[in-house]
């Protein structure tokens, strides 16, 4: 058996395609199906159910799978731990965000990057459930996500940030606003599965308000691209100010009412072996200050002040 085969193995489960599996591992279909022959008559158990097409993992294969990752993983882990001994990391770190958190991703990844050039980042919009899942699958070294995420399991949890509720609008307001008064604008949101739309939806039905949107998104980025047609208002979370700022002519009115939503951060499984990339970051992390960097950025829009570098 050799560390190949078992990366054709995880390629395979993961495309559910021999072709695929074969095109991302840069081999012929051929190659790749004698390869995982052969680990079968190594191993001496059936790993693939075969029909016309890939039918999926036996019970079996299931579980030389998840070997596949841990030991896939602890070469990783060997390589990260010498490039680290001979004075500069090297390698992939694969990181997922939830996509509301992927505004917020260059405040960690570019020092990341200042201070370890030689690692490449690999950076991944996920849902809850993938990020749970591939963190336990050793297919991503750490995530950005909602720490209250009741899916997450064995992870470590590091807080960056609290999201902030404001109002987004080009409509004549006070200098604050309720949230029902939010309510009755024309609203674009983001979509009903999003985390994001159920907590702010929670807190218009807290204020005695129902949020009827003229239009929805299910990426924040969809959403800016909505509101710079100038026709709507919106609820957003003040990390989103980083990437996207505020569109011409809106401005940015603070919510009466319940503002404060769930701790987003970064989480690392678990489990040996530990990678030494999300450690490296998980350092960078804990000097970056996130939250006064967002704190202070939504206080210069409140301010009505241009941010520094806008």
């Amino acid at each position: 058996m050799v560390l190949r085969q078992l990366e054709y193995l995880v390629a395979l489960a993961r495309e559910r395609h021999f072709a695929r599996a074969a095109a991302a591992c840069y081999v012929s279909q051929p190659s790749l199906s004698a390869a995982i022959r052969k680990l079968e008559h190594e191993l001496d158990v059936p790993i693939v159910r075969r029909g016309r097409r890939f039918e999926g993992l036996t019970p079996e294969g299931e579980r030389v799978l998840a070997w596949a990752h841990r030991m896939l993983a602890e070469r990783d882990a060997l390589r990260q731990e010498l490039a680290a001994m001979r004075g500069g990391l090297t390698g992939t770190l694969r990181m997922g965000a939830i996509p509301t958190a992927m505004t917020v991703a260059s405040l960690l990844t570019t020092p990341f990057w200042e201070r370890h050039p030689g690692v490449r980042v690999s950076l991944d919009s996920l849902s809850s459930a993938e990020i749970t899942h591939r963190l336990a699958a050793f297919e991503l070294d750490v995530a950005m996500t909602y720490l209250d995420d009741s899916m997450l399991r064995h992870v470590r949890r590091i807080p960056l940030y609290e999201e902030r509720y404001v109002l987004l609008t080009r409509h004549p307001t006070g200098p604050t606003a309720t949230w029902a008064q939010a309510a009755a604008l024309p609203l674009c949101l983001l979509a009903p599965r999003m985390r994001n739309r159920r907590i702010i939806d929670e807190y218009f039905a807290a204020e005695g308000a129902t949020a009827d949107p003229a239009v929805e998104s299910d990426t924040v980025a969809g959403l800016y691209a909505l509101l710079s047609a100038g026709r709507w208002s919106s609820v957003i979370s003040h990390a989103w100010l980083h990437m996207f700022g505020v569109p011409p002519g809106m401005h940015v009115v603070p919510l009466r009412g319940p503002v404060h939503g769930p701790r987003v951060g970064l989480v690392v499984a678990d489990h040996e072996p530990r990678s030494v990339l999300a450690a490296a970051l998980l350092t960078v992390a804990r000097e970056a200050r996130v939250r006064e960097s967002l704190d202070d950025l939504l206080t210069s829009h409140l301010s009505g002040e241009r941010p520094a570098g806008s």
